[in-house]
């Protein structure tokens, strides 16, 4: 299993970025919340408290609660925890919002001068999860170290 590399930088703002290699991604965490890279399907999604991701048909009813146990890596403010593979007792608990499936791809096959044609359609299920809490052992010290947050 390949490891995600990971390269932390502050940009003159003091706004603090994540950049992560294997997708290419450059990420902005919201000023001093947590951020978990959980993997589930045989993906890896980044996930914030409070927000819904969509990812890969789970199978299960809709507000269902279910546990992710598969955490690779924890960011709160400049402390970051990675786990080889996973980290160890850390969990995320989600809510099933919804389950649904994507906009219609369709898929035609032709060969040149043969008369054949074929034309496919596929609709890939999804489902809407809601993340509740991120918890990891040593949670209370590391949002004690962040800075407190004026909300107008």
């Amino acid at each position: 299993m390949a490891k995600i590399v990971v390269f932390q930088k502050f940009i003159s703002e003091k706004k603090f970025f994540c950049y992560n290699k294997k997708i290419d991604k450059k990420v902005r965490i919201k000023d001093k919340q947590m951020l978990a890279i959980v993997e589930t399907c045989g993906k890896q999604y980044e996930i914030q408290e409070g927000r819904y991701i969509d990812v890969e048909f789970l199978g299960k009813e809709e507000n269902e609660t279910i546990e992710l146990d598969k955490v690779v890596m924890i960011v709160a403010g400049d402390q970051s925890l990675i786990g080889q593979p996973y980290l160890e007792g850390a969990a995320v608990k989600v809510t099933v919002l919804k389950n649904g499936k994507e906009k219609k791809i369709l898929v035609y096959k032709q060969r040149c001068k043969k008369g054949y044609r074929r034309k496919n359609g596929h609709r890939q299920q999804f489902s809407r999860i809601m993340v509740d809490s991120i918890d990891f052992p040593g949670k209370a010290e590391v949002l004690a170290c962040l800075p407190k947050t004026e909300e107008a």
